[in-house]
C-alpha cells in the first residue's frame, strides 16, 4: 500500500489504494477522496472486539473505504497539532495510549491492553486500559506534539512524566516510580509518581499531551 504523510503541525495521511484495496479508520477521519472510493460502516467483529474498541478509547463503529473499478486516493487529516506515526504491525504488536488510533489496514486487530500492575493503572498517569494493535498490516497513530523515539535494550529504562507515553513495543513493560522527597512531590509540579518503561523494545514519547495543552490554554476567571 502506498502512502505519504504531509504537513505540520496538522499533518495529513494520504493513502493510494489499488482497485479492490481497502483501508479502515475511525468515524469522521476522512478528509477528501477520489470519486471511486466507497464507504461502508461496521462494528468490526463480535462482542469481544467491540468491547475492546470501546474500552480502549475508540468508537464502536469504524469506516472501511474501498477503491472500486480503478485505483483511488483517500486522505485523513489529524485532529490536533502533532505527528502521524506509521507502524508495521506484522513485525511487532504495539501498545498505544487510548484514543490514539487513526487509520489501519483491514488485517490489523484491536484488543484491550490492561495494566497488570495496579500501581501503574492508578498512579502511572497512562491509565488502566491502553490499546493493543496486533495482526498484519500497517497502522497509523495520532500523537500529540513532537515525538521522540528510543530503542531500549533489555533491562534499559526510561522515566516518563504523566501523559507523555504515546506508544511502545508490546515487549516493553511499565511500572511506577515514586518521586523522591516530599518537597519535590508537593511543589515540583510533576506529581507523586512517574511511569517507568523497561525494554527491550521501542518507546515513543510525545512532547505535548493534549490534556496538558488544554489545561495550559484555560484562561483563569478573574471574577
Amino acid at each position: 500500500m502506498r502512502y505519504e504523510i504531509k504537513g505540520e503541525p496538522f499533518p495529513v495521511l494520504i493513502v493510494y489504494l489499488e482497485s479492490g484495496e481497502s483501508i479502515n479508520c475511525q468515524q469522521g477521519a476522512m478528509s477528501w477522496m477520489s470519486p471511486n472510493v466507497t464507504m461502508s460502516t461496521s462494528v468490526g467483529g463480535g462482542f469481544g472486539k467491540v468491547f475492546g474498541r470501546m474500552f480502549s478509547g475508540e468508537s464502536i463503529f469504524y469506516n472501511t473505504y474501498t477503491a472500486t473499478g480503478k485505483p483511488g486516493m483517500i486522505a485523513f487529516s489529524a485532529t490536533f497539532p502533532g505527528k502521524i506515526l506509521t507502524f508495521d504491525i506484522s513485525k511487532q504488536p504495539i501498545i498505544a495510549q487510548k484514543g490514539s488510533y487513526f487509520v489501519s489496514q483491514p488485517g490489523v486487530e484491536f484488543s484491550v491492553a490492561l495494566q497488570k500492575n495496579v500501581g501503574v493503572a492508578f498512579f502511572g498517569g497512562e491509565g488502566f486500559i491502553m490499546q493493543r494493535l496486533s495482526g498484519k498490516g500497517l497502522a497509523w497513530l495520532e500523537v500529540d506534539g513532537f515525538v521522540m523515539e528510543y530503542d531500549l535494550k533489555s533491562g534499559e529504562q526510561m522515566i516518563v512524566n504523566t501523559g507523555h507515553l504515546a506508544a511502545m513495543s508490546a515487549t516493553c513493560t511499565m511500572d511506577i516510580k515514586v518521586v523522591k522527597g516530599v518537597g519535590n512531590a508537593l511543589f515540583g509540579g510533576e506529581g507523586f509518581f512517574n511511569t517507568v518503561v523497561t525494554g527491550p523494545g521501542k518507546v515513543y514519547l510525545q512532547s505535548m499531551p493534549i490534556d496538558q495543552l488544554a489545561a495550559d490554554l484555560i484562561i483563569p476567571d478573574d471574577d
